[in-house]
């Protein structure tokens, strides 16, 4: 056992949503430096950046305005999500630009000449998404299209004319259409069969042909193009994994993207001229927010990696080397203990293959204890990223598996789908699974095994803990639901629609949730449980932790409930990550023992 505590995993600080500014002086980016996210800069001749936001909320994204130094941020009242939008000049003044704290705002984007910004609000009705326009002088705004149902704005057309918008009518099913903004009419640009999804959108020069990616009619989202005029669909590049973060370069002749291998991140770039494709090296991690360089002699992006917590990096196309350019991670006492996880897999209940992050800690005296950690989404997957908890716990002897299991995104639309609606409890089966298949590895102390989770990785958490009882020694449960029931009841208006596209509707399938919901099982749960939950919560309300503590405490089972004020789904600041995190790893090592 090592002797460190988890206090210096969790003070490693993270870079997010970096952007280059257009006139090429600086880079932008979000970090929680001082314990809130804020934005900082990086001029090209300095060694370290400098803060150029000072707000008691987090940022939650930059975006530059074309032809200037002025941001748009996003900003919301301690994790409620209902996002306000501002202006952040150069000179460092901040100008509300929405200032409507009940709704929602989806920045969409800048105009090509910078004068307008486009985006999505429930202003109209709580339960629908439309599209404004705002003028950055006036400050004016229009509401230019209304409609029941989800509507984002992608992106501005080259000529000013019109909006690329996606209308999303299920979680992974998407259509796109073109808004005329001269004379408010939509054309819808893509009908498809079955279901469909569609992401990181560039026009060519001449605005007429829509580089995307999509996995329309297909199991993996690739690279295509779309003939405007036509709505005909040419396919670039496929494989056999998702390409993600399509970018493009000012001169319209290269592309840069990633592919997601198993989890894993490997960067490409495209001459369109040549047709020939490129690949860089980096370290084990995740790529993201690609971005081209405004001189075009460079891709910066961030990469973050279980070795290799979050940074600026970027590529010289010349030579096609990647160099990281900052150190806002840097924990040398962090550093030399971070362990890279390997990937393996296993059969489940119905041999499906599922895939795992296996970690294996650095020091160990016979048998491990394990904790089996679910990512959340559904539709998301667990990434090769830093987890503060989680390389805490390998200093400590423990091992971690954190499982891909089936509804996971990244392993084609197939595979997501496996657990939908009445398939829910197929899931936690894999996770029993995976619990037995450790067991036969003969690594681990099967009377230790500790299961984790948050959001959706909650309710797996509650699920596995009520109806498979008699494997678990202590689990913790972050923003889970307890009810698939009540959650569909109380979730946010706006997201309510796409969440039973997911899970159904409580007049279908409210019998099936009856059965399966741990709430209703509560007096079989054997493991001491952590729930941990956020006051604001907009997508899992709190009353999901405080009925099955209720229940639970009703029956003396031990259960601790910390209820984190000023936070919403996902914790921000620093104080609440160290003090929620530290309680976690002192449950595990008092419920899990250290070896």
């Amino acid at each position: 056992m090592d002797e460190i505590t988890i206090d210096p995993f969790i003070h490693v600080r993270m870079v997010k949503s970096f952007e280059y500014d257009p006139r090429g002086k600086k880079i932008s980016f979000i970090s929680d430096f001082t314990g809130v996210p804020q934005v900082w800069e990086l001029d090209r001749g300095d060694r370290w950046p400098a803060q150029t936001s000072f707000t008691m909320k987090g940022i939650t994204f930059i975006k530059y305005i074309p032809h200037s130094s002025d941001l748009i941020i996003g900003m919301d009242v301690d994790g409620d999500e209902k996002e306000q939008l501002y202006l952040l000049k150069e000179s460092g003044e901040k100008i509300a630009l929405t200032d409507s704290p009940e709704h929602i705002h989806l920045f969409g984007d800048s105009s090509p000449d910078g004068k307008w910004i486009a985006w999505s609000s429930n202003r109209r009705k709580q339960n629908s998404l439309d599209l404004y326009i705002q003028n950055l002088e006036t400050f004016e705004i229009k509401l230019v299209f209304a409609q029941e149902g989800t509507i984002l704005v992608e992106k501005w057309f080259p000529d000013g004319k019109s909006l690329l918008v996606r209308k999303a009518n299920a979680p992974l099913d998407h259509d796109l259409g073109i808004l005329s903004l001269l004379t408010g009419k939509m054309d819808w640009l893509t009908h498809h069969k079955g279901e469909a999804s569609y992401r990181d959108f560039h026009f060519n020069k001449d605005g007429d042909h829509l580089y995307l990616l999509t996995n329309q009619d297909r199991e993996f989202f690739g690279l295509a193009v779309i003939h405007l005029a036509s709505k005909q669909i040419t396919w670039l590049e496929v494989g056999e994994w998702d390409i993600e973060d399509l970018v493009m370069n000012k001169d319209k002749n290269k592309l840069a993207f990633s592919m997601n291998e198993g989890g894993i991140s490997k960067g490409y770039l495209v001459d369109l001229k040549q047709t020939k494709l490129y690949t860089w090296d980096t370290p084990m991690g995740v790529i993201s927010n690609l971005r081209f360089s405004p001189d075009q002699q460079k891709v910066g992006f961030v990469l973050n990696g279980p070795a290799h917590p979050s940074d600026i990096w970027e590529l010289e196309l010349n030579t096609l080397q990647a160099k990281r350019i900052t150190y806002i991670s840097r924990a040398p006492i962090v550093e030399e203990r971070l362990i890279e996880p390997e990937i393996i897999s296993f059969p489940s209940f119905d041999h499906q293959v599922i895939p795992v992050f296996y970690y294996k800690p650095t020091q160990t005296s016979g048998k491990s204890p394990v904790v089996v950690y679910i990512h959340g989404g559904p539709e998301s997957q667990t990434r090769a990223v830093y987890s503060p908890f989680l390389q805490y716990f390998l200093t400590q002897g423990f091992a971690v598996a954190a499982p891909n299991i089936r509804g996971s995104t990244g392993y084609g639309k197939t595979f997501t789908h496996l657990d939908d609606g009445r398939k829910r409890m197929d899931a936690v089966k894999d996770v029993v699974f995976l619990v037995e298949w450790l067991k036969k590895t003969g690594e681990i102390d099967a009377g230790k095994v500790a299961i984790v989770g948050g959001s959706y990785g909650g309710f797996v958490v509650l699920a596995a803990i009520s109806h498979y009882p008699k494997l678990w020694a202590a689990a913790i449960d972050i923003v889970g639901m307890s009810s698939l029931r009540t959650f569909l009841q109380t979730t946010s208006p706006w997201r309510k629609k796409l969440r039973e596209a997911e899970y159904g509707t409580v007049e279908n399938d409210g019998d099936y949730f009856d059965q399966i919901d741990p709430l209703n099982h509560a007096d079989k749960i054997n493991a001491p449980l952590l729930v941990i939950h956020g006051v604001n919560d907009p997508r899992v309300p709190i009353q999901e932790s405080e009925q099955i503590v209720e229940k639970l405490k009703k029956r003396n089972h031990p259960v601790t409930f910390i209820r984190v004020e000023e936070e919403g789904h996902t914790m921000v600041k620093l104080k609440n990550k160290v003090n929620s995190y530290s309680l976690m790893a002192e449950f595990l090592e008092k419920h899990l023992g250290s070896n």
